[in-house]
């Protein structure tokens, strides 16, 4: 036989030997994951016992001990960037070429406070599984389970827990998705950072200031924000960006003390009445935002629409799962709406009501209002905007924490006192740009079809000091099922959700970056 002929038989002999081979390799990995990530749980359960409410002094420490001990072992060099508020933990593996990418990873550790009364399986910080059903009549059932199902990763059996999903999971799957990692002989082509925030559920009060002063030591190519729910088809899914989120307190005045309905009524101004003119007025019928120059700067192409029209929302579902029938018309539909500023009322309180309810009219009617801002928005001058529109309407402004003076009161017809803060802005990355085509591969490489991508998140996250002063494009990695009753009682992480983020990180950390572009 001729040498070249001889060759050719040989190589069509091991080719189907080697796919067999990478096959079981393949195979040999998932199974690995799978039982890695089995086994993680009861370390999970662990970190999820420990109370991790910022607000109450001394609480994350114990959780921060924890992380430095968890990434110290795997040979991550970790160090306290010392903030206003809780130091944020930076955790750094360097073991990539001195000229490759840098990757920061975003997580944070803590969590809402809780309502003990509310949890139904357990307390929340007493880890337990068990399944979470809908009733035909819309009603909510949980159901305790002692024993794992042979198949977690396909079951509908929920962890629940304080931070089980919000956020928590990312921190735990990316170690479990690195120590994969190290088990099959791989390293990332790029240096890792990640940097933990204490104070986010807080609204990170200090980030700015904190980002500034460390900028040379957080300093990367790319951000990866490790927060957040998948879409509502509990699908991968990359986000481009987030909402910012600006406040609104808003009192206006009536009498120096509440008066009798019946001595007074339609004789002394009810502050409750006109505070509800007033907010009817910031908005249609359709829910549109009336105030002038609200939506300046923000225009959508084509290319853009056509993005936002490819998410796959089932609109009537959504719909009937929150109970309503008609959207406000702000956007052609859930995607398009995002891309705008809203004017939220939150909270309103006037007099008593139930069986406290009396025959008054009120001294005060107050609201408290938040405006999601999207990248194209400055968050003081909506704020501006809000406190310009209700002098239009009439009404002296006095200095917010103090109650009107007699000549005030004897002045001006309408009294009112206004506050409003910023607390960070909005951020939004092209996502095929280098950072979203990277993670796009990663996730199309990892599950065989391509995530669905969102342009932006109708949540916020403090995140925006990070893109603004770092100048780092970032791109948030959602983990977590959608239904997760994130910030509220019964929280939960579905174990289908855990183990796939497992192997979302590991597609990620092994997803070759490549060498820095010129």
């Amino acid at each position: 036989m001729h040498r070249p002929l001889a060759l050719l038989f040989l190589l069509l002999a091991i080719l189907p030997c080697t796919r067999v081979r990478a096959q079981i390799t393949e195979r040999a990995t998932e199974n690995s994951l799978r039982e890695r990530t089995l086994q993680s749980l009861e370390a999970y359960q662990d970190f999820l016992s420990m109370p991790n409410d910022a607000r109450r002094e001394g609480e994350l420490e114990p959780n921060l001990r924890w992380l430095e001990a968890a990434f110290g072992k795997r040979g991550f060099t970790g160090q306290r960037l010392e903030n206003e508020g809780i130091d944020l933990l930076l955790f750094t593996y360097a073991a990539a070429a001195p000229d490759a990418q840098t990757v920061l990873f975003y997580g944070h550790v803590d969590g809402q406070p809780v309502d003990r009364s509310k949890w139904v399986l357990s307390l929340p910080f007493e880890p337990v599984y068990g399944r979470m059903t809908t009733t035909p009549e819309g009603n909510v059932e949980y159901q305790k389970v002692d024993t794992l199902p042979a198949d977690p990763e396909t079951s509908d059996v929920r962890l629940f827990a304080r931070a089980a999903s919000d956020a928590k999971a990312p921190l735990m799957l990316f170690l479990v998705a690195w120590d994969e990692m190290i088990a099959a002989g791989k390293r990332p082509d790029y240096i890792v950072k990640f940097i933990v925030d204490p104070m986010e559920e807080t609204s990170s009060p200090d980030l700015p200031g904190a980002v500034t002063t460390h900028r040379a030591a957080l300093a990367a190519d790319h951000l990866i924000i490790l927060d957040g729910p998948v879409h509502t088809t509990n699908k991968p899914t990359l986000v481009g960006g987030a909402r910012g989120i600006a406040g609104v307190r808003l009192t206006v005045y009536g009498p120096k003390l509440p008066q009798h309905s019946g001595h007074y009524g339609n004789y002394a101004p009810n502050p409750g009445l006109r505070l509800a003119q007033l907010l009817a007025g910031m908005k249609d019928e359709d829910g549109r935002v009336t105030i002038p120059g609200f939506y300046d700067g923000i225009e959508l192409d084509d290319a853009t629409r056509e993005l936002l029209a490819a998410v796959p929302d089932d609109l009537p579902a959504i719909h009937q799962q929150i109970g309503f029938s008609t959207p406000d018309a702000v956007g052609g539909n859930l995607q398009e709406a995002l891309q705008y500023p809203s004017l939220n009322i939150k909270g309103f309180r006037s007099g008593y009501v139930g069986q406290a309810a009396r025959t008054i009219i009120p001294a005060t009617a107050v609201v408290n209002m938040d405006i999601r801002l999207v990248k194209e928005s400055d968050g003081d001058r909506l704020l501006g905007l809000v406190r310009d529109y209700v002098e239009t309407e009439g009404y002296f402004i006095i200095p917010e924490g103090r109650e009107p003076t007699d000549e005030e009161r004897a002045a001006h017809p309408k009294l009112a006192s206004f506050s409003g803060k910023t607390s960070y802005g909005a951020f939004r990355t092209d996502l095929n740009g280098p950072t979203g085509a990277w993670l796009q591969r990663a996730l199309t490489s990892t599950f065989g079809e391509e995530p669905i991508l969102l342009r932006t998140m109708g949540g916020s996250v403090p995140i925006a000091p990070f893109v603004n002063i770092l100048d780092v494009p970032a791109v948030v990695l959602p983990l977590v099922n959608p239904d997760n009753n994130q910030h509220s009682p019964n929280e939960n992480i579905l174990l289908r959700n855990y183990f796939r983020g497992a192997e979302t990180l590991y597609g990620v950390l092994v997803e070759e970056l490549g060498g820095r572009e010129d």
